[in-house]
């Protein structure tokens, strides 16, 4: 898998002299790289949105039915 930016070589080469990946994997990496002109960085990839809330104002309006099975026996009247 090659590279995709210079931030990420330089800590692949970190780990290789800390001795945490092999020489080899190192250098499988770098050939496959080549010697393209990488970003210093990659962004990272946007995170999704959630669902957007409803306004403060809109809210369920409730049937007539629904309204009159909440009232009491006597606020029928």
């Amino acid at each position: 898998m090659p590279f995709k930016s210079k931030a990420q070589r330089r800590k692949f080469a970190e780990l290789l002299v800390k001795g945490k990946i092999t020489p080899e994997q190192f250098e499988e990496w770098n050939r496959e790289t080549g010697s393209r002109n990488l970003p210093e960085r990659v962004k990272p990839k946007p995170r999704p949105t959630a669902h957007k809330r409803k306004k403060a104002g809109a809210r369920h309006k409730r049937t007539k039915r629904e309204a009159s099975k909440s009232r009491t026996p006597s606020a029928r009247k």
